[in-house]
C-alpha cells in the first residue's frame, strides 16, 4: 500500500540497509530497471519476485499473498545472514 500512496518515498523508509543489500544480491536487476533500481517500487518488486511474482509487463501488481511470501523469505534469509555474520 505504501507504494500506491507514497511511491516517491525513499527505500530506506521501508527497508533496512541489510535488507536492501540482500535484495540487491538475491534478485538481479532487469536491464530495464537499472536506472531506477534504488527506488522504493523497485525494492518492492524485488520482494514480490522473491514471493513468486514474475513482473512481466502485462502482469497486474503483486497481491498480498505474493508480498507475504516474499517478505517471509527475505526475513528468513536475513536471519540466516545475521547468524552467519555473528559466527564468523
Amino acid at each position: 500500500m505504501i507504494n500506491r500512496s507514497a511511491s516517491s518515498a525513499p527505500a530506506a523508509a521501508v527497508f533496512t540497509t541489510t535488507e536492501r543489500w540482500l535484495l540487491d544480491h538475491l534478485v538481479p536487476d532487469r536491464k530495464t530497471d537499472c536506472a531506477k533500481n534504488k527506488s522504493l517500487p523497485a525494492y518492492l518488486t524485488k520482494v514480490a519476485r522473491l514471493g513468486g511474482y514474475l513482473a512481466r509487463a502485462s502482469d497486474p501488481p503483486p497481491g498480498n499473498i505474493v508480498m507475504w511470501r516474499g517478505l517471509s523469505r527475505l526475513t528468513d534469509i536475513e536471519l540466516g545472514f545475521g547468524m552467519a555474520e555473528n559466527c564468523g
